[in-house]
C-alpha cells in the first residue's frame, strides 16, 4: 500500500472483527508512527494499550458509566461553546449520514445514546488504545502529538488495520483510571479502537466528504 493509499483509505471505522492483534504488530506501527515529527525532538506522546480481559473490563467500566448518564468532563476543551459555519454545517451531516446507516430518526434519544455507548466498547475492536500527554507540555505539544496520531492510523492502514480516533474517552479519564495506571501527571487526550473492519457492518460504509484544497488554501505565485 502507498502512501496515499494508506492515507485516502483511512476511515473512522465503529464495527471491528474479533479477530486478534498481535502485540508485535502492534509495537511496530506505534514505532513507525513515533517518527512524526516533534518540537526539538520532545516526543511528547504516550500510549496505554490495552486487550483481553483488562480491555473487557475497562469497556463494560465506560459503557456502564454513560448508559447512567454519567458522562464526566474532560480536562481540555475539544470543541467550542457554539459552531460557526462551516462547522456546524459539516458536523450535523456526518452525524445524520451515520445514523441514517444505522436507521436511527431524529429524536430518538435511547437509540442515540445506546451507539454513542458502543464507543466506550471500542466498537467491538480487540485492542484499545489510551493516548495521554504530560500536563506541563504546552499547545506546541498538542499540535504534535495530532501528527503523531495521523502517522498512527496510516501505519494501520498500511498494515492491513483500521482505527477510530475517539475523542468521547477523555471525559471519562476518572474511570479509566480505575483501569489502567495512567499517572496523575498525564492528561487522557483520547482512546482509539485497533484492530480489522468488519466488512458486513452498514456502518462501515460512511465515507464522509472532504472540502478540495481550492476551499482552504490560498496559492501564490502560480500563473
Amino acid at each position: 500500500m502507498t502512501a496515499e493509499e494508506a492515507i485516502t483509505s483511512r476511515r473512522s471505522i465503529r464495527a471491528f472483527l474479533p479477530d486478534t492483534v498481535a502485540q508485535a504488530d502492534v509495537e511496530r506501527l506505534l514505532d513507525i508512527a513515533a517518527r512524526a515529527p516533534s518540537g526539538t525532538n520532545m516526543q511528547p506522546w504516550r500510549g496505554h494499550v490495552v486487550t483481553g480481559a483488562p480491555l473487557k473490563r475497562l469497556s463494560a467500566a465506560l459503557v456502564a458509566e454513560h448508559m447512567a448518564g454519567r458522562h464526566g468532563t474532560a480536562e481540555y476543551r475539544y470543541y467550542p461553546e457554539t459552531f460557526p459555519e462551516p462547522f456546524l454545517s459539516r458536523r450535523r451531516k456526518v452525524g445524520w449520514d451515520l445514523y441514517g446507516l444505522l436507521g436511527i430518526q431524529r429524536g430518538e434519544s435511547a437509540k442515540m445514546q445506546a451507539q454513542h455507548a458502543r464507543n466506550f466498547d471500542f466498537f467491538g475492536a480487540p485492542v484499545g488504545i489510551i493516548f495521554t500527554i504530560d500536563r506541563r507540555l504546552e499547545i506546541g505539544s498538542w499540535l504534535d502529538y495530532g501528527m503523531f496520531l495521523g502517522n498512527v492510523m496510516a501505519a494501520a492502514r498500511g498494515m492491513g488495520l483500521d482505527t477510530c480516533a475517539q475523542a468521547a474517552f477523555a471525559a471519562h479519564h476518572a474511570t479509566i483510571r480505575q483501569h489502567v495506571p495512567i499517572p496523575q501527571d498525564e492528561v487522557v487526550v483520547c482512546g482509539m479502537a485497533l484492530g480489522r473492519a468488519d466488512p458486513t457492518a452498514a456502518v462501515n460504509t460512511l465515507v464522509t466528504e472532504r472540502a478540495p484544497a481550492r476551499d482552504f488554501c490560498r496559492f501564490l505565485g502560480w500563473e
